[in-house]
């Protein structure tokens, strides 16, 4: 009997960061990290497990948004769906009714995103294997079929695409052996919440020196006095040696930018995390040119393959920011990835949020092995929130992400933290009573 996609259930969890201000920064103060996490589920009894991240108020809008994308996929033939991922992607974000919401941006296009990276997670699953392994094992044809060149011959063709990735061809086997070795380097934004006081930022940026990392974030752009303060407090903790950036989630209108950062230039920051409107790629291209050497690095608000595009084409960026959950998933993942070898440019994707280090991961490692071939300038966001609600949490050692083992995408939430932290019936949210944090107030 042919096994079919039989439902796909969401919920919306959320989890009280707020309460400690983890996750703040100037954009963002009060921030409750939380999830639309998707499972879909088949008549054989197997599952696959994706998620889209959000920060508190209006996950249930990005519930409802995968919801109405479900019918779109209930009913499908596993073996089909799983045998070309791409062709559900460009179902669920080229729908001529729903496409008018986006196109391909927003919360429609996330929700199409969570359904997607569920069905790689349940492609993974299938073939026993985590899921930047049973990437890594694709042919470059395969790869290129996964890919919706539309909108991107004109920076990135299939046959730029293929020679690329034939060139890497035979490495592949060697860089699998050292990354499953040595790890995938990690970057730490710990101690860099706009929330904590001097004395958590010293004693974490200590800490995280002590356990390895040579590239720590801190967040900046609420107050500038403030931000020289921290800098130098930071600089000293770290040493001279240890690179420090620093991320503006948004928060400036390009003047600002250039001037904020130039009173920041003393503290050798490496560099500047998105300095203005994630929309706005000549804004980036001009505090680009302003501030150099001090590099410029966005992503985790670009809504699609499109603007990564332009941002590389408009020399706009030095770093390319990947985000699990933020675009059309994996496959579009995989087309950003593709765009940035192309370029040249070095990809360190955004993990801060819940299950952003989970997924995102395996994104890295397969670019390792498949595509750029290179970690040099690259390292994957990390944060020690929440990991343990997961089923296959991540494992940094000494600076490095430990590559996974467990087949899928590593996204699936442990069944007790679905039933404590479900949003707003669960216990750790109905227990809270009068102390419900600002975000959700």
């Amino acid at each position: 009997m042919t096994e079919l996609i039989s439902s796909v259930a969401t919920f919306d969890v959320r989890f009280p960061t707020s309460r400690h201000r983890d996750g703040s920064d100037a954009m963002n103060p009060f921030p409750d990290y939380s999830a639309a996490y998707v499972v879909l589920r088949t008549t054989g009894g197997a599952e696959g497990h994706g998620l889209v991240f959000t920060v508190g108020r209006g996950t249930e809008i990005q519930v409802a948004a995968v919801r109405t994308l479900a019918d779109l996929i209930v009913g499908a033939s596993v073996d089909e769906i799983v045998a070309d991922p791409g062709a559900l992607a460009r179902r669920l974000i080229g729908d001529s009714q729903i496409r008018w919401l986006g196109p391909e941006k927003g919360v429609v296009h996330m929700a199409a995103g969570g359904i997607v990276n569920a069905v790689w997670d349940l492609a993974a699953r299938r073939a026993g294997k985590p899921l930047w392994k049973l990437l890594a094992d694709l042919t470059p044809e395969q790869i290129v079929a996964q890919v919706d060149f539309r909108y991107l011959r004109d920076a990135l063709t299939e046959d730029e695409a293929l020679a690329l990735l034939r060139a890497g061809v035979p490495g592949r086997a060697e860089r699998e052996r050292l990354l499953r070795e040595e790890g995938y380097p990690a970057y730490t934004t710990t101690p860099g919440w706009l929330g904590y006081d001097d004395d958590k930022l010293t004693r974490l940026c200590q800490e995280a020196v002590q356990d390895g990392y040579d590239l720590i974030k801190l967040k900046v752009g609420a107050d500038l006095d403030d931000d020289v303060r921290r800098m130098a407090l930071a600089r000293q903790a770290v040493g001279p040696k240890v690179r420090l950036a620093v991320d503006a989630n948004q928060i400036w209108g390009v003047p600002e930018a250039i001037g904020w950062m130039s009173a920041l230039r003393g503290f050798d920051p490496y560099w500047i995390e998105e300095p203005t409107s994630p929309d706005d790629i000549l804004g980036h291209a001009a505090v680009r040119r302003a501030l150099a050497p001090v590099k410029v690095a966005t992503g985790e608000h670009v809504h699609n393959a499109v603007m990564f595009k332009q941002l590389l084409q408009a020399d706009a960026v030095d770093v390319v920011q990947i985000d699990a959950c933020r675009v059309g998933g994996v496959n579009e993942n995989l087309a950003i990835l593709l765009l940035a070898a192309k370029h040249g440019v070095p990809v360190c994707p955004h993990a801060g949020g819940v299950g952003l280090c989970e997924l995102v991961q395996h994104l890295a490692m397969f670019d390792f092995v498949a595509v750029s071939g290179s970690w040099e300038d690259r390292a994957i966001e990390y944060v020690d929130h929440l990991h343990e609600h997961f089923v296959d949490p991540v494992r940094v050692e000494r600076g490095r992400y430990r590559a996974p083992t467990a087949p899928g995408m590593s996204g699936q939430l442990l069944a007790d933290t679905l039933d404590a932290y479900r949003f707003p019936d669960g216990p750790q949210w109905t227990a809270a009573g009068d102390a419900v944090p600002a975000a959700t107030a």
